[in-house]
């Protein structure tokens, strides 16, 4: 294991999962569609011939043969089809292999192939050659998208529109800047804000259209969802009381129609939003650009790939037009050769000639008065070539053919040469002839649009229920107590505050034990916090009084708000309180003070754990709030605390 693992581990990312960044393609697609070109004829093939035929670079099996050509197929760009290729709106299964066809496009056969720029290698068992790299003509890494998983690194590679592709590579050519962004079979909506060039993620949403008020039906559908997850979506969140609807119907057939009906009292404007809140609806995609460069895995950037893969077309259009440089020098040189063997009537001199030493010296000495102006020098494979050349060629030479020859194959050489010395308009004049030859096929299909995140608990219908139990102390949805009864969604957040100074943060639980009598309960919003004025006693009946907004926390965590855990809370009020209070003190012998009033107007905001302000000198038998109209608050019973929405009054028994 500790020998050959990272053996195993690098095979798998470099020449399994992940694809080449020089032409887009994990090892089994390169396979397959140099299997295509291998046995192109312009018809259709069986795939299973195809699969056949890749077996014997692909050393992995028949399935995931299968599996990878139906899949590039489906993306429509390399591969024709015929036959039931699957869908990938439904997720319908293609059929077997045995019933299919397919063959390569026209773009394939255009920007993949050239044998004479391809570099191969014997294939796994060495009875064959692949190639190591198709020599493409276009960003396929970014036009496919790719997704692998391998042995501690994963990809994930989002497709985009083939004219914008191109475009992009134009500016870049022209040297202005350029934005590119996804394009994905399906359609859909996609908010781009995050994608930051490839290494951040973007929301997809499907296209929803109201069709009336009790009608809704989706028409598109987000990149790597299929119908029927995205029913699947919706049936949970419909039983889990999330999104409220009557029927669902799928009258997908080559597009996507599911009409929803809604339940009675619920109409389309509330529940659109609910679904791209709570299904499939809207999605959220993270890209992780991981690539093979040199064999070795590495992040990158869209607009580093895009400019990597524009200096290559650069040089790919390059080396093709040297190679035809060549092929047509060679071809000048032949059809001056030709000429001046036949013109000249070098044949002549071999026919005394005894040996082939003799004949080929008779063939040099022939030409060689003639020889100023050939492309290269004479070589003995042209004498070869020479000497082949029949006798009714010979006696049927037409000089004025060759003339006219010569001189179209001399002026396909200078516009060669002129097309090397400014490169770069030649390159962008490539890419132009493929977006007048092909972009009309790839329209965009995803639009672009910047949509604002769904509020969660906003959209969240109040189907929970909650109360508490005084008599058991429990509290929650399971609980069929008579106070603090609540209707609430399950991203909501309540709080609890005891006699006894704990509170906690607490989801809508089905059954929580509350230690301590429960005298307040609220949802608790996290952004507006929740402000009090209390005033409690501790052991000691001291009183203290404070205003704190709780804000921070941690759910399900106990905290307090009396430091002494055997004091009590005698006001608690919501907000910012500013009456007056009026504490009785503890009766002793000879005391001359009974009471005294404090304004609570005059304390100070504080955390929530703080101590507090001293509100009197003396231990506090009774606390009573005073209305601004000098009317003293009716105080409630001892064990009976006042309503959730009224302030809070205890007595000492």
């Amino acid at each position: 294991m500790g020998e050959n693992f990272i053996q195993y581990a690098s095979y798998v990312i470099v020449d399994r999962a992940i694809p080449d960044l020089r032409d887009g393609l994990k090892p089994v697609q390169r396979r397959i569609l140099a299997t295509l070109s291998k046995m192109d004829d312009g018809s259709f093939h069986k795939v299973a011939n195809v699969i056949g035929d890749t077996m014997k670079l692909h050393p992995h099996g028949d399935a995931s043969i299968g599996d990878a050509l139906v899949a590039l197929a489906n993306k429509e760009y390399f591969i024709e089809r015929q036959g039931n290729f699957g869908n990938i709106v439904t997720g319908h299964p293609a059929a077997a292999p045995r019933y299919i066809e397919c063959r390569l496009t026209d773009l394939a056969k255009e920007t993949l192939f050239r044998k004479a720029l391809t570099e191969y290698r014997p294939s796994y068992d060495g009875r064959s050659s692949e190639p190591v790299v198709l020599p493409v003509k276009l960003p396929v890494v970014l036009l496919l998208g790719a997704e692998g998983i391998a042995v501690g690194m994963s990809t994930r590679i989002l497709p985009h529109n083939f004219v914008e592709l191109l475009e992009a590579q134009i500016s870049i050519l022209n040297n202005q800047p350029m934005e590119i962004y996804p394009d994905f079979p399906t359609g859909g909506i996609v908010d781009v804000s995050e994608y930051n060039d490839g290494l951040g993620k973007i929301k997809v949403r499907a296209r929803i259209d109201r069709k009336d008020d009790k009608t809704i039906v989706i028409r598109e559908i987000p990149f790597g969802t299929t119908t029927e997850s995205l029913i699947a979506s919706i049936e949970s969140a419909a039983q889990k009381g999330k999104v409220k609807v009557g029927s669902i119907d799928d009258f997908t057939t080559d597009k996507v129609e599911i009409e929803i009906g809604l339940a009675r009292g619920v109409y389309a404007d509330e529940v659109i939003p609910q679904l791209y809140a709570h299904t499939d609806c809207e999605v959220s995609l993270t890209c992780n650009m991981v690539l093979i460069k040199d064999r070795r895995p590495v992040d990158m950037g869209v607009s580093d790939v895009l400019c990597f893969l524009t200096d290559q077309l650069r040089a790919t259009i390059r080396a093709e037009l040297e190679l035809e440089l060549d092929q047509l020098g060679a071809k000048k040189h032949w059809l001056d050769l030709e000429r001046l063997f036949i013109e000249h009537r070098v044949y002549k001199r071999i026919e005394e000639a005894t040996t082939e030493e003799q004949v080929k010296s008779e063939v040099r000495k022939g030409l060689k008065p003639h020889l100023k102006g050939l492309e290269r020098p004479l070589s003995d494979e042209d004498i070869e070539r020479l000497l082949a050349i029949p006798i009714r060629r010979i006696s049927r030479f037409d000089l004025d053919k060759n003339r006219r020859d010569l001189d179209t194959t001399v002026k396909a050489i200078k516009e060669v040469r002129g097309k090397l010395r400014r490169l770069t308009p030649t390159a962008i004049a490539y890419l132009r002839h493929l977006i007048d030859t092909y972009g009309g096929r790839y329209p965009r299909r995803t639009e672009i649009s910047a949509f604002e995140t769904v509020d969660v608990r906003a959209v969240s219908r109040h189907n929970l229920r909650v109360a508490y139990d005084p008599t058991t102390g429990f509290f929650g949805t399971d609980v069929k107590g008579d106070r603090f009864q609540l209707a609430v969604s399950e991203y909501d957040k309540i709080l609890l505050i005891s006699r006894d100074g704990s509170y906690r943060i607490i989801g809508p639980e089905d059954k929580v034990l509350i230690p301590d009598k429960a005298i307040h309960c609220q949802v608790f919003d996290p952004e507006q916090g929740a402000p009090f004025t209390v005033v409690y006693r501790d052991n000691d009946r001291v009183a203290f009084g404070k205003k704190i907004h709780i804000k921070a926390f941690i759910r399900d965590r106990e905290y307090e708000l009396i430091k002494d855990r055997k004091g009590r809370i005698d006001l608690l009020v919501e907000g910012d309180c500013s009456d007056t209070i009026e504490l009785d003190f503890v009766p002793k012998k000879r005391q001359r003070v009974h009471n005294a009033t404090f304004d609570l107007g005059e304390l100070e905001p504080t955390s929530a754990s703080a101590r507090g302000r001293r509100l009197a000198p003396k231990p506090v038998a009774r606390v009573r709030r005073l209305r601004p109209n000098g009317v003293e608050d009716a105080a409630p019973e001892p064990e009976e605390p006042a309503d959730a929405d009224q302030p809070r009054l205890f007595e000492e028994e």
